[in-house]
């Protein structure tokens, strides 16, 4: 797989004044962290588009973006090696847009779940535009835009919070869904102006799509019958044919991959033990967070009707003062981790991270009923929550090279969504064990949110034990513009 580079970055950067850095950074940042202020921004919605569309099925809408970003992501990814990152960061911000304003202007169920499901392709932004930092920058600007774009998940927990319950408290989720659209219009505007163009990207090459449509098809298959298990019956014959259905598929995928001179994700890079181990625990650690805001936001949105629904009924903008030290606990371990990267290995960065995150959750399995320890539970878990996401994309950093650099975190944002797809999933499905169905609307008791907490509680156990896999690497400053090398 060759790559050509019309632009060395150092002599580029020469010509490039820091104020031009600043706003290129700027702009992906917005980009970047827009997939997560969207998710943020969903979840704290959930409640009420469940009520006023009485259905039993807002499980949906979560994870519709997630599902159709999970298909098109090897898509997307090897789009931007063939075609240019910012071509395809264009690509997906567009119709990431068409997605949110079709979703806005919605008027049944149906049609905002494929607004949604459109709008999940902007998922892909989010690796490519980890991957462009590492080619329009210097090595010395590397690490401090990579941190910046990392640390910047800080900024939307502490924030989003306050600006969902502003736009819910006083425009309902319509207005939720309407900032989402103007949200993604100006990330567009942003990226055309300020971003350049990669100048790394393969010289010759040709779209895997059976690969892609074969990977696509498994993960569906399995996501789809994960969520409709409980209704089939798990031992049913039909969800036994789903994933079944998928396992071949997912297997297919294996086999194609090995042959095509053109594959989605190279399994010369993949079969590397620093690669996969650090793409397994990253995604399981990090998409096992990821899931768990469908507990917390349902807990404390969802109102309290006695013998019907248990959730703490707080307002959104009750919701944002009072997990407001939870964000300022993330936005302080994810700018400590990103400095501490350079001298701590990753490794331990993540599992002291996953590790707290399941003290914290744990303590939440039994002290979740008031404000006071809601916050005692986030805090802990919030600080460990930092951790994780922000020595996720440097430690992909550190164990591939920097043409590796797009496909990897592909690799990684594919399946770290499939891990959150699949806990979101089984949290709906373990909490509706112990709720009601009252005008079509499902609700919660205490029983449920309990459950679902200790099924993140295992989750996040996991993903910290998966860390004990992972070999040493290069470490942040001696990967930013090199190969990366085993060391241990």
């Amino acid at each position: 797989m060759s790559q050509t580079q019309t632009v060395p970055p150092e002599a580029d950067d020469r010509s490039r004044s820091t104020t031009r850095n600043v706003l290129v950074v700027v702009a992906l940042l917005w980009t970047v962290q827009l997939v997560s202020l969207v998710a943020a921004l969903s979840g704290i919605a959930q409640a009420d588009v469940a009520i006023h569309f009485r259905t039993t099925q807002i499980a949906w809408f979560t994870l519709m973006t997630l599902l159709t970003g999970t298909f098109f992501l090897p898509f997307m990814v090897k789009g931007a090696a063939l075609f240019g990152k910012k071509r395809v960061l264009l690509v997906a911000t567009g119709l990431g847009f068409a997605g949110d304003l079709l979703a806005a202007v919605a008027t049944d169920y149906r049609t905002l779940l494929i607004g949604r499901g459109l709008a999940g392709v902007y998922a892909a932004t989010m690796p490519i535009g980890y991957a462009i930092t590492r080619d329009i920058f210097p090595r010395r600007w590397v690490g401090i835009a990579s941190g910046i774009l990392a640390g910047g998940v800080g900024l939307v927990a502490f924030g989003g919070p306050f600006l969902a319950g502003w736009l819910l408290d006083d425009y309902g989720f319509r207005g939720v869904l309407w900032f989402m659209a103007i949200s993604t219009a100006v990330s567009f505007a942003m990226v055309a102006v300020f971003v350049p163009e990669s100048p790394v990207r393969q010289s010759t090459g040709r779209m895997d799509w059976t690969g892609g449509l074969l990977l696509g098809a498994g993960v569906t298959g399995l996501v789809y019958a994960v969520g409709e298990g409980a209704d089939w019956g798990w031992g049913s014959g039909k969800f036994i044919g789903y994933v079944a259905g998928a396992v071949v598929a997912l297997i297919a995928f294996l086999v194609v991959e090995r042959r095509v001179a053109e594959p989605l994700f190279p399994p010369a890079m993949t079969r590397r033990r620093p690669v996969w181990t650090v793409l397994l625990a990253t995604s399981v650690a990090a998409g096992s967070l990821s899931a768990v805001g469908v507990v917390i936001q349902l807990l404390v949105l969802m109102p309290n009707i006695p013998h019907v629904s248990e959730g703490l009924g707080w307002s959104g903008t009750h919701n944002a003062i009072v997990t407001s030290p939870i964000s300022a606990m993330i936005i302080v371990a994810a700018v400590g981790t990103g400095w501490a990267a350079r001298r701590v290995d990753a490794r331990v960065l993540l599992a002291v991270g996953s590790a707290l995150t399941v003290l914290g959750y744990g303590i939440g399995t039994h002290l979740h009923h008031s404000g006071p320890q809601i916050v005692g539970m986030g805090v802990i878990a919030g600080f460990g929550t930092g951790m994780v996401v922000a020595v996720v994309p440097i430690m992909i950093i550190e164990v591939v090279t920097p043409a590796e650099q797009a496909l990897a975190n592909g690799a990684q944002t594919l399946a770290q969504g499939v891990a959150q797809i699949i806990v979101s999933q089984l949290a709906f499905v373990v909490m509706a064990r112990h709720g009601v169905v009252l005008k079509g609307t499902q609700f919660y008791l205490d029983k449920g949110f309990t459950n679902g907490l200790w099924l993140v509680v295992g989750c996040c156990a996991l993903g910290t034990l998966l860390v004990a896999l992972v070999p040493g690497s290069r470490r942040l400053g001696e990967a930013a513009d090199t190969p990366a090398v085993q060391v241990a």
